[in-house]
């Protein structure tokens, strides 16, 4: 037989019982005849309580410093998972990733695999090892430093190995039983989807949905490997997320409005420029300072200029994280551009609806605002792609606007309600 990736989550490892408990799920995988791979993350909140420990002791950590402490988590949890296999009479070998040959760029704390050369994974494989990686981590091509993916990494490590290793497929296990219509924690009815498309999928992720990293569904997607989103607390089948319906899956009538789920974000913030000069170009300059800032923006909105002024007004939303970079880099150019002010807003939320049949069905977006406007929900931004409608609103009306959606479009489950196993949902 093949070879099986598998992933698990903080929330799956959050101590020695739970441990002891992947470890029998990995052994039988791999008595099943196939051999295993296992990415794992930090224990339960590890990479929390680093985090506070390193504000503690500075409240401007370096980023190389943060990179090599935060790394520490995967670390201990490859170790205790491979010690537990050995209980069970099977020998495995643990990797961090560089060891594993996971090769990034060189930006700290959120780089991106460039490639992944998994010699000692084969080998160790060939030897008859089950092998367990460090997730969340790598080491840049040309710096030859320790790197983190970002929050979430450990998806993207377990698919590009998946994708490196030509894996029959990549289990990613967590504590909600799969991808759900909406998060179970804000809506305990929502509905289990036996199967998700990549595009669909990358939206939801995209939108605030925690059950896979962006970036996993893009590698994914690339590389055409079936990701299984599944639980560790039970044996159910979880959600596939692939590029076509799976055999027996059933297909929905002709011109049937799609749609998978409604996803909500509450970890953004919303920066206005104010009084922006109407000229070719200031616009370009805004956003290149962004990025030189290393920021990635989600929605962004410009009002049309006033007549009297030739002024305008640039809205964008980003990562509550890079608040105050972005805030920093803006200010910089605030002679250049000779805008007037700058609004920051982190009191926000995005509420998003996703599916692929809305595309070509009239009614959704009208259904979708009077659904919101029954809850009482204000809108702030909206945005828009052929398969997802996204609205900024405050962030203390997130739950009820995701509810008011979630019941519009009929998406709640007519039996069990939605079981969340514990931890955060990864």
């Amino acid at each position: 037989m093949g070879i099986v990736v598998q992933k698990y989550g903080g929330s799956s490892l959050a101590d020695a019982d739970a441990i002891k408990r992947v470890a029998r799920r990995i052994v039988d995988v791999k008595k099943s005849g196939h051999d295993v791979v296992v990415a794992v993350s930090a224990m339960g909140d590890t990479t929390d309580d680093l985090y506070d420990l390193a504000n503690g002791v500075s409240p401007l950590p370096p980023a190389r410093e943060m990179d090599m402490l935060l790394t520490a988590g995967e670390r201990i949890s490859m170790a205790l998972v491979a010690m537990a296999i050995s209980d069970l009479g099977f020998t495995a070998r643990s990797f961090t990733g560089s060891q594993a040959g996971v090769i990034t760029d060189s930006v700290h704390g959120k780089a991106k695999i460039i490639d992944v050369t998994p010699g000692r994974i084969t080998e160790a494989i060939g030897n008859g090892h089950i092998v367990i990686v460090a997730g969340f981590q790598g080491v840049s091509q040309d710096t030859k430093e320790i790197t983190t993916l970002g929050r979430g990494g450990t998806d993207t490590t377990a698919v590009a190995l998946a994708a490196a290793l030509e894996a029959d497929a990549c289990e990613i296990y967590t504590d909600v039983d799969g991808v759900f219509t909406a998060d179970p924690r804000i809506v305990p009815s929502a509905r289990k989807l036996d199967q998700v498309s990549y595009e669909e999928m990358l939206e939801l992720a995209a939108c605030g949905s925690k059950i896979l990293h962006l970036r996993c569904v893009e590698y994914g997607r690339r590389y055409g490997i079936p990701i299984h989103v599944r639980s560790s607390f039970s044996q159910l089948e979880g959600t596939w997320v692939v590029n076509d319906p799976r055999p027996g899956t059933e297909v929905q009538p002709m011109e049937q409005p799609i749609i998978a789920g409604v996803a909500h974000d509450v970890s953004e913030a919303k920066i206005t420029v104010v009084g922006v000069p109407d000229k070719v170009g200031e616009a370009a300059r805004i956003f290149e300072a962004l990025a030189d800032a290393q920021i990635n923006l989600d929605m962004i909105v410009q009002n049309v200029s006033a007549a009297a002024t030739s002024l305008t007004d640039i809205s964008f939303t980003l990562p509550r994280t890079d608040g105050q970079t972005a805030m920093t880099a803006l200010a910089r150019i605030q002679a250049e551009v000779g805008y007037d002010k700058l609004l920051y807003d982190d009191k926000i939320g995005k509420v998003s609806l996703i599916g692929a049949g809305m595309r070509s069905h009239p009614g959704i977006t009208s259904k979708f605002f009077g659904a919101l406007a029954s809850a009482g929900v204000n809108i702030g931004m909206i945005s828009t792609s052929e398969i997802r409608i996204s609205v900024i609103v405050d962030e203390n009306v997130v739950g009820d606007a995701v509810r008011a959606t979630h019941t519009a479009f009929d998406l709640d489950a007519d039996e069990v309600e939605a079981v969340v196993y514990g931890g955060t949902g990864r």
